[in-house]
């Protein structure tokens, strides 16, 4: 969230490499924590480098498998110690892979955008 200076009433928002690196730091912790994660990344005005002052943070997590719903999957993932307000958009393989062959704008953007933080090299069964 922005910061108040010690020494002044104006508020700053926090920069891209700020952002970034607390989001580096969430997504090793989430990774760590769930097994079931395959991928972090993100997209949106950090991804692409034309965020500014007011700009959230669009996070993509690849689950193996879930049987949570969509709208559920995102829950359970805390973003409050990030910078800067976030939107969770949590996949399973299939639906990422899905999305991402798509033609559709979503899919040209995830392909075209996406920075990838976490990657599992493990695979299930594996």
């Amino acid at each position: 969230m922005p910061v108040r200076s010690l020494s002044s009433s104006v508020l700053k928002w926090p920069d891209a490499p700020t952002v970034e690196a607390a989001l580096r730091d969430w997504a090793k912790a989430t990774a760590l924590s769930r097994p079931d994660v395959s991928r972090i990344g993100y997209i949106g005005s950090y991804a692409r480098g034309d965020w500014g002052v007011g700009s959230d943070l669009d996070i993509v997590i690849v689950l193996r498998d879930s049987a949570q719903g969509f709208e559920e999957r995102a829950l359970v993932f805390d973003t409050t110690g990030l910078p800067v307000p976030s939107d969770v958009l949590v996949y399973t393989e299939p639906e990422f892979q899905s999305l991402v062959d798509s033609a559709t704008r979503f899919g040209r953007t995830l392909r075209a955008e996406t920075v990838w933080l976490f990657r599992s090299t493990s695979r299930p069964g594996h």
